[in-house]
């Protein structure tokens, strides 16, 4: 429960970097008389002393509900934990920018979209209550935004996609992919893992839902790459 607090007010403070409209100071007795509450009045006190800023094109009241979803978001495991490593890979494997170095941020937003889409119709999270797709895809990219920065890391999060990747690149010619067989060899990794006991699915997934989230993925990677003009991840 502790953990789960100090990454709700992590994720909130990387939601963004400072609100320009002021915001309406709340009542000590409404903020704490819900969780939702709670979490609005943080967000508008946040609003309102610059710790945020306005993005996306929200409005205020679009900014608190957005931190009631985040919340909500957090307080779900499996969405958590899929959202958090998706994100993380994307800003490893994904980064905002082209093969030639120049800034690119439209193809990774694109990129985190699609995948975010791909994550709730393969039916690999379910989207909280008070949460819409949209506030999913925003959180997803506020995350992958804050890790595009992180240097240093140990071990590749966006190993996971430069493997699907890898799929794709062997039957690519001259622009055009073999998707039946990029579909079929990716079905018969997402097999092979089950069998072998390397992918271990809570009971309510199956690995045809892997196959296709894996199989939505590799789209995903192919139109990043196509938009940035790289070759492979």
């Amino acid at each position: 429960m502790i953990f789960r607090k100090v990454l709700l007010t992590g994720a909130l403070l990387g939601i963004a970097a400072a609100f320009a409209a002021p915001a309406h100071a709340q009542s000590q007795a409404q903020c704490t008389k819900n969780q939702d509450a709670a979490v609005q009045c943080f967000a508008g006190y946040a609003l309102k002393t610059g710790i945020f800023t306005l993005h996306y094109g929200m409005t205020a009241t679009q900014f608190n509900s957005y931190g009631v979803a985040a919340s909500k978001i957090i307080q779900t495991p499996q969405t958590n934990l899929i959202v958090f490593g998706m994100a993380s890979a994307v800003a490893d494997a994904m980064p905002p920018t082209n093969a030639d170095g120049t800034v690119n941020q439209t193809a990774q937003t694109n990129a985190m979209n699609a995948i975010v889409l791909a994550e709730i119709t393969s039916g690999l999270i379910t989207v909280p209550a008070e949460t819409s797709q949209q506030q999913l895809q925003w959180f997803s990219l506020d995350m992958a935004t804050a890790m595009d920065a992180n240097k240093g890391i140990l071990m590749s999060p966006g190993t996971l996609l430069r493997i699907v990747d890898s799929y794709v690149v062997p039957q690519t010619v001259n622009g055009s992919v073999n998707w039946a067989v990029v579909n079929s060899n990716l079905a018969t990794m997402v097999g092979s893992l089950s069998t072998l006991g390397l992918l271990k699915l809570p009971a309510t997934m199956t690995t045809a839902q892997v196959t296709t989230f894996a199989q939505s993925l590799a789209l995903s990677i192919y139109d990043y790459k196509v938009t940035t003009g790289r070759s492979a991840l």
